[in-house]
């Protein structure tokens, strides 16, 4: 019975804490599609990582712009165009 309750809590975590970091499933999105808008992206997370929030996409996206790898700017009011800078990112 141990095994069976460890397998339904593993199950359980895979749905709460995921092997990847969020922050390189954008880059990786956003390397495979090209520029998107924001709404597209977080439908492309959502099918990555089960349920995302916008705050959470957007504090994903606050942490990488001001690290220099994409930039967000306004299309128009509610939408957001997402790209990658091109630069290389070097620690």
């Amino acid at each position: 019975m141990l095994r069976g309750q460890t397998f339904l809590v593993t199950l359980a975590l895979s749905k709460v804490w995921s092997p990847r970091p969020m922050s390189l499933s954008i880059v990786e999105i956003l390397e495979k599609k090209g520029p998107m808008t924001d709404l597209e992206l977080q439908k492309e997370l959502k099918s990555n990582f089960g349920e995302v929030s916008f705050r959470e996409l957007n504090t994903g996206l606050m942490k990488l712009e001001l690290a220099g790898v994409l930039w967000v700017s306004r299309l128009m009011r509610g939408k957001r165009q997402v790209e990658l800078t091109g630069k290389p990112v070097i620690d």
